[in-house]
């Protein structure tokens, strides 16, 4: 049973009430409205369940598409349904990430504009531990602080107990050693329910690193996952970070999955550089570069300057072989 929905606008809220359920009663100052009038909530849930906000962001804080991937996976694993999103219209530079144009469906002469949204889904599941919700989006251009402050409004409303972010990170890794996974929480019982390692990152940050600074500064519970990537294969998905990403947060969520499909794709994934490494010296002998210096000094940083052999001119030979390797 969820409740009616709902508009945040600006100096008031709108609530249509639906026969047989009560209204939602609101903060609706003029300043609290306006300040989240891009937040839409269609419906909340009626007695959440400790809710765990897990959200990712393409881009600069995605690395081959993992942390994006893997809170899709979790969202179409329990079958989440959208019930709530933030209006693109004061957060993104529409000429950086542009809006695309199709036909409606079951027409074709009529189209539709899609444009850069967040979109926030819930999973109520009997076999989860707790309610699940997954938001997913493009790295905002714009309004960082008005944006993030958005999302953690939606976390309250929901009443979540937890803020989760998943990121990937380039590094110099190789691909034969399985996939680090580092990150930060705002309490020690979480980060070694986590089994996270801490990074001592500085330097440039996303929109991940500003929301879960804020997620600390307003309170909130909130843990940092992130997978990291083998530089040398940036331009492609991996399945490998995507699936230990996913494996990692399941027990926060108290439930299994059934991950046969990614671990079939982990399996060809590593089968394609496999015979990548055999076919060419060149790459092997980087890779043994890269797992000697592995373990000598594991790294849970961004991948830097280096004395290894630049990695650009071997990345079009990879991301072409796995290419084609994709069936027709």
């Amino acid at each position: 049973m969820c409740q009616p929905p709902l508009r945040f606008g600006c100096g008031h809220a709108t609530v249509v009430v639906a026969p047989g359920q009560s209204g939602i009663v609101l903060d609706s100052t003029r300043s609290s409205s306006r300040r989240f009038a891009m937040l839409t909530i269609h419906a909340l849930p009626d007695g959440p369940r400790r809710p765990i906000l897990i959200i990712a962001f393409s881009g600069w804080n995605d690395a081959a598409e993992a942390a994006t991937t893997a809170s899709r996976y979790l969202a179409t694993a329990f079958h989440a349904e959208k019930f709530a999103e933030i209006d693109p219209e004061e957060f993104y530079h529409f000429g950086l990430s542009r809006p695309y144009v199709r036909f409606k469906a079951g027409s074709e002469t009529e189209r539709e504009i899609v444009w850069p949204a967040t979109e926030f889904s819930i999973a109520r599941a009997s076999d989860l531990a707790r309610d699940l919700i997954v938001g997913v989006a493009a790295e905002p251009h714009l309004k960082w602080k008005t944006y993030c402050a958005t999302v953690l409004e939606l976390a309250r409303r929901c009443e979540a107990t937890v803020v989760l972010t998943l990121g990937a990170l380039l590094a110099e890794v190789p691909h034969t050693r399985p996939v680090r996974l580092v990150g930060g929480a705002t309490d020690a019982e979480l980060a070694a329910r986590l089994g996270i390692r801490p990074t001592k990152y500085e330097g440039p940050t996303g929109i991940v690193g500003v929301l879960n600074t804020i997620c600390r500064e307003q309170g909130f519970t909130a843990a940092s996952l992130w997978a990291n990537v083998p530089h040398y294969i940036s331009g492609i998905e991996n399945p490998k970070a995507t699936l230990a990403l996913v494996r990692r947060v399941l027990p926060l969520l108290g439930t299994t999955l059934d991950l046969a499909d990614l671990e079939s794709a982990v399996k060809q994934f590593d089968q394609n550089l496999t015979e990548i490494v055999r076919q060419n010296a060149k790459i092997a002998n980087y890779i043994k570069k890269l797992e000697s210096r592995d373990a000598e000094e594991p790294s849970a940083e961004p991948a830097q300057g280096s004395d290894l052999p630049p990695a650009s001119e071997l990345v079009a030979e990879i991301e072409q072989f796995l290419r084609q390797q994709r069936p027709e």
